[in-house]
């Protein structure tokens, strides 16, 4: 049956993974109302059995979750990142010599990061999204949106419609809010697939995360609390395949070359998935009446484990323009307002995506040349304490124009 329910608000988001939640939050606790669309019900949001998935926070993103209400909810889940090793290597011969250190306490602030499971940041944030009154949530499929000189729309398959000042999709790689507003996308495939698994180990980990570039691509081994870590393996896609196909005891016997024998004997913990990696960037992160946020903005190869924090960044850039533009009375959806949020984050995504790029053909290889000059380079910026304090600043979200939601800082 067909509805013609409006409903309005200041801000349109559609899409209810993490960083629409996120931005919902923070805007809604700044003031704004707020209309958080998805089309996945909300029980195929969340489950509560382990299942590996996890992100590493930075202390930026951290930092944010704390102001927007979601750390006292997943605090008790989270592992502290005490200690990140960056090395060469291959299949069988252990680490190469040469490798990059971060450790906890090399710069002020401690600890660099935090581990917390997919299924307990999603239940936080529906938990704080059912409770708080700025906030509505609905879904469902957003099939068309419309936008003029006062105000935008959207219009759901069952008919009911939406209207704010502004649409911001959250909605990921392939966004359809993008799609709507004419923003073009450039990108690639790299030819590599993600081995997504966790693993129960027989000896601690120390809160030590490691990332091994491989010939085929970089495998990292991220803590989880207890004697379990979070696996993201990469792969060549035909390869990868193979492996996915293979019963556990085969998977984890194509592992433990790769793996190492350092935490000791290793088995699988919760279920194997697969992601195929690539690069696909909006050409422009706004359009009139609309914003992109997250991986509808900049979807980017895993090999920094910057994704989810890269979003978060976006999340605050946005919030602080538009809560400063409302609270000067301007309209949140103007072009101007809209183009200080693209000015800011432009740069930023750039030099990142440029970065992972980069850092995937020089790493996934096994050229002899490459593998002696990146060895040495690794060697050199971990034995230089100032350059190696800035890359840990910039890997931990506090360098450069931060928003304030990512210095812990209340709008």
């Amino acid at each position: 049956m067909t509805r013609n329910t409006t409903r309005k608000s200041d801000l349109i988001i559609v899409g209810g993974g993490l960083n629409g939640p996120a931005l919902a939050l923070a805007s809604a606790n700044a003031g704004l109302t707020v209309t958080l669309i998805d089309s996945l019900p909300k029980a195929l949001r969340i489950g509560d059995e382990f299942d590996g998935r996890g992100y590493a926070l930075s202390l930026g993103s951290y930092k944010l979750m704390k102001a927007i209400g979601i750390w006292d909810k997943v605090a008790a889940h989270a592992q502290p990142i005490l200690d990140v090793k960056v090395t060469d290597g291959k299949p069988g011969e252990g680490p190469a010599p040469f490798m990059l250190e971060f450790r906890d306490g090399e710069i002020d602030e401690s600890p660099m990061g935090y581990m917390v499971e997919d299924r307990y940041l999603r239940q936080a944030f529906l938990e704080a999204l059912d409770g708080h009154p700025k906030i509505t949530q609905i879904e469902g499929e957003v099939v068309a949106q419309d936008v003029d000189l006062h105000g935008a729309k959207v219009t759901l398959s069952d008919g009911t419609e939406i209207e704010g000042k502004l649409i911001v999709g959250c909605d990921g790689r392939k966004s359809g809010t993008a799609a709507r507003a004419g923003i073009k996308r450039t990108g690639w495939g790299y030819g590599q697939t993600a081995l997504v698994c966790a693993i129960s180990h027989e000896l601690p980990h120390h809160g030590a995360a490691h990332q091994y570039f491989l010939p085929s691509g970089p495998l990292a081994i991220l803590p989880l609390p207890g004697n379990q870590s979070s696996i993201v393996w990469t792969e060549k896609d035909a390869l990868a395949a193979e492996i996915q196909a293979l019963s556990d005891e085969d998977y984890l016997a194509v592992l433990r070359p790769r793996f190492g024998d350092f935490l000791g004997e290793i088995s699988l913990a919760g279920k194997r998935f697969t992601y195929p990696l690539n690069i696909t960037l909006a050409n422009s992160f706004t359009a009139p009446r609309v914003a992109l946020v997250g991986d509808a903005a900049h979807g980017m190869h895993p090999i920094s484990g910057q994704g989810l924090n890269a979003g978060l960044k976006d999340v605050g850039a946005l919030t602080e323009v538009l809560v400063e533009a409302h609270r000067r009375g301007e309209d949140i959806g103007r072009e101007d307002v809209l183009e200080r949020y693209a000015q800011w984050r432009r740069f930023d995504v750039a030099t990142m995506a440029l970065m992972t790029d980069s850092f995937n053909k020089l790493f996934s290889n096994d050229n002899p040349l490459l593998r002696v000059a990146r060895d040495i380079g690794m060697g050199v910026v971990n034995s230089m304490g100032g350059l190696k304090r800035a890359a840990i600043r910039e890997a931990t979200g506090v360098n450069g124009d931060i928003p304030k939601l990512l210095r812990g800082v209340a709008l």
